[in-house]
């Protein structure tokens, strides 16, 4: 099995780290303007919505039909990529804004949640990219809808002061389960797309 282009993950992590400016800038505008004044909204849907649209719409526009993605397991290395890129990023603003130690939590969070949201809709993208014409529209739907509800359902949590810790930690176990069934099931899709290709 030949491993993914170095350079062409490098891409995709970048992409992912420049397209955490103009999200942190939408945000603070309407962080600022209070053009949405409920906190669920603002700070679960809207913030959950806008980020996992801009890693979908990076994926879409720039890796999706890219020639080196050409099997089911590369969705899963490029949508890590991207959103490692993105969480990267995020983590340097607010180890600058808050210090070593919001960092830190950041990197236990955050960054590794960012990173299996972007297993799961890798997978989808994958599955969506060889999948046969009438399944493709709906796995590229749910390359997006799958990310996007665990990301609510993350910020949910967070919301409940006091005692979010004992809901963080079986959701964390469920999240890391769930990326690593998708990256087995993207194996035996790779094995059998080779095979039908003949290549194995």
């Amino acid at each position: 099995m030949a491993t993914e282009p170095r350079k062409t993950l490098l891409q995709a992590f970048v992409f992912g780290a420049l397209m955490t400016f103009p999200i942190m800038f939408i945000q603070y505008v309407v962080k600022e303007e209070e053009a949405i004044l409920d906190p669920f909204l603002s700070n679960v849907l809207f913030s959950s919505v806008l980020e996992e649209f801009f890693k979908w719409l990076i994926i879409f526009i720039l890796i999706f039909r890219h020639v080196e993605f050409d099997d089911p397991y590369d969705g899963i290395l490029y949508g890590a990529s991207v959103s490692l890129g993105f969480a990267t990023m995020e983590n340097i603003f607010y180890l600058l804004s808050f210090g070593i130690n919001t960092a830190f939590l950041r990197a236990l969070l955050p960054v590794s949640s960012h990173a299996l949201f972007g297993v799961v809709m890798g997978y989808y993208y994958g599955k969506s990219k060889f999948a046969k014409n009438d399944k493709q529209n709906e796995y590229l739907l749910l390359s997006l809808i799958a990310p996007l509800i665990l990301h609510i359902i993350y910020n949910s949590i967070l919301t409940f002061e006091g005692y979010w810790v004992y809901l963080i930690a079986p959701f964390m176990l469920f999240l890391w389960w769930l990326a690593l069934k998708k990256v087995k099931l993207a194996h035996r899709h790779l094995v059998q797309h080779l095979f039908e290709q003949n290549k194995i």
